[in-house]
């Protein structure tokens, strides 16, 4: 099953669910090895929260200096992952996303394209892994209502490749009714804060 969050959307080829093919499948191996770099997902994550920063802005976010974020975002900008949003010149240009995601799979014939699409998987997983022990853990310092909105559930499924297929098409456009909001802070209701949401399936082997 494909993995979402503001919306990172990866893990098996072919098929899109309803609202998906506004998110732009990445197929070129040097964009799938370029945007494996944790700088650069964080710059993403930044633009996702902010919806604009220039480079000196978003060092403050991310931790790192304003030209190293600069060069980073000139380097994601090449791969049509951000953009200018206009206005300001040099570090004090701001930058957007360009789409509120990506999607990319690692199921190649090419075995340049199945292997960096491999290495992006592998870093986003310990990403994902990462923010998720990170965000359960502060979970507990949060009001009632979002303790008990928040958390995780975990089945066990028996189906076939057809019907996982199904389901996460089904997941996937349920989650996409709130991909707006990731490009235009302003549609962000009040009281609503930035959520990870992940889906994940995996053959469990005994």
């Amino acid at each position: 099953m494909s993995s979402d969050d503001r919306s990172k959307r990866h893990g098996r080829p072919g098929g899109t669910a309803p609202g998906a093919s506004a998110i732009p499948e990445l197929t070129d191996p040097r964009a799938m090895r370029a945007l494996a770099h944790p700088i650069r997902l964080a710059l993403l994550e930044a633009l996702s929260e902010a919806g604009q920063l220039t480079a000196t802005a978003a060092a403050e976010v991310v931790g790192e200096s304003p030209s190293t974020c600069s060069f980073h975002l000139r380097q994601l900008a090449k791969y049509g992952l951000v953009e200018e949003a206009g206005g300001g010149r040099g570090r004090e240009r701001p930058w957007r996303r360009a789409d509120v995601g990506f999607r990319f799979t690692d199921v190649h014939d090419d075995p340049a394209t199945a292997e960096a699409a491999a290495g992006l998987d592998r870093v986003l997983r310990a990403r994902y892994v990462q923010n998720m022990q990170a965000g359960m853990e502060a979970r507990r310092g949060l009001p009632r209502e979002w303790r008990e909105a928040t958390g995780a559930s975990q089945f066990l499924l028996f189906v076939t490749p057809q019907e996982l297929r199904e389901l996460d098409d089904e997941l996937t456009a349920l989650l996409l009714r709130y991909q707006d909001r990731v490009r235009d802070p302003a549609l962000r209701p009040e009281g609503s804060r930035r959520i990870e949401a992940l889906l994940v399936a995996y053959p469990q082997e005994r």
